[in-house]
């Protein structure tokens, strides 16, 4: 029998932008996939009735992240419907998908300190959960959230 193994590994890149789009703060980072995220991607493969990843939402916990939550720890405002998600080649053809979302002035402002991917504006699955350093973001800052899962 073949065994075959496969990991996501993910890199999450933070960036806050001023009233001028001057950029404040930039961080990479990698994220924790959820049980629930798991459960999305076996249902998918097999047609189940999933709504696809469409929103990312932040908060202002730095709770570490583990793979039995289903929402973020302390959310701040609505989430956001990602502005793209496609698929990208990386090592194999289409191999990693890219999501990226962007809180415009006066959305989710505050001492923002986690993320998370779901597929749906309110409730649904959250696919991944990740922690980083806090970004206070003012009225009007941007913050753009750019997410790459990739299969090796």
């Amino acid at each position: 029998m073949i065994a075959e193994q496969f990991t996501f590994i993910s890199e999450v890149i933070v960036e806050l932008h001023d009233e001028f789009g001057n950029l404040k703060d930039r961080e990479v980072t990698h994220n924790l996939m959820t049980t629930a995220g798991r459960g999305f991607i076996t249902g998918r493969m097999i047609g189940t009735a999933d709504a696809v990843m469409s929103h990312i939402g932040v908060g202002s916990s730095s709770t570490a992240a583990t793979i039995a939550q289903t929402d973020l720890v302390a959310v701040i405002g609505a989430r956001v419907a990602m502005s793209s998600a496609v698929q990208e080649t990386g090592s194999a053809t289409n191999d990693t998908v890219k999501y990226v979302a962007i809180f415009p002035a006066g959305i989710c402002t505050g001492a923002l300190t986690e993320a998370g991917i779901f597929n749906a504006l309110s409730g649904g699955k959250m696919l991944s959960r990740v922690v980083f350093g806090t970004k206070t973001k003012d009225a009007g800052d941007s913050l753009t959230i750019t997410w790459r899962q990739k299969i090796l």
